[in-house]
């Protein structure tokens, strides 16, 4: 059985956590974040450590999923407001890039026409070269979710391997036609 609800997190100097009945406000550099705490779980500050407490020791199976749940959501809001998250991506195949227009990103991926990609507010999208792609944010979910949607865009194919990929993604190739005798 997982003890994950049980870990204590650390809470670095810059970052300030503020309770406010059920809802959890927490603070840093690079935003701000905020959680409707579960039923049942509660959050306890200690000399700079967040412990978060479940009602019961016990308690039902689904009580027991909420308190790890609700200290990984913690851990992830507390991490991305003092470090950040971000996920890097790949363009492979000829033809295939990425260029930056403002907030926006453009990409040519062997379609017709080129896809004009406008990332939601609170994320960031950087193209340090036309083939590479770098999605940052303070949010781990939304971080994980625009990069899914842009790596959506031309998913990459068995064949070639061409398409948009994760940086360290492997994709399992396959041999084609057979020729002839």
């Amino acid at each position: 059985m997982s003890r994950v609800g049980n870990n204590p997190i650390p809470i670095p100097n810059e970052v300030t956590i503020t309770q406010d009945k059920n809802c959890l406000s927490v603070n840093g550099p690079l935003g701000k974040q905020s959680l409707d705490l579960l039923e049942g779980i509660g959050v306890e500050i200690k000399d700079s450590i967040l412990y978060v407490i479940k009602d019961s020791d016990n308690g039902s199976k689904e009580l027991r999923a909420k308190h790890g749940l609700s200290r990984a959501l913690i851990a992830n809001m507390i991490t991305g407001v003092s470090k950040g998250f971000e996920k890097h991506l790949e363009i492979v195949g000829i033809g295939y890039r990425a260029t930056q227009e403002n907030k926006s990103v453009v990409f040519q991926l062997g379609y017709s026409h080129p896809i004009n990609f406008e990332p939601p507010e609170g994320i960031t999208i950087e193209v340090p070269q036309p083939t590479k792609i770098l999605v940052k944010g303070v949010n781990k979910q939304e971080v994980g979710q625009v990069a899914a949607n842009i790596r959506s865009l031309r998913p990459p194919e068995p064949y070639k391997g061409k398409g948009i990929r994760y940086k360290d993604e492997y994709i399992r190739r396959k041999a084609g036609k057979a020729g002839k005798k």
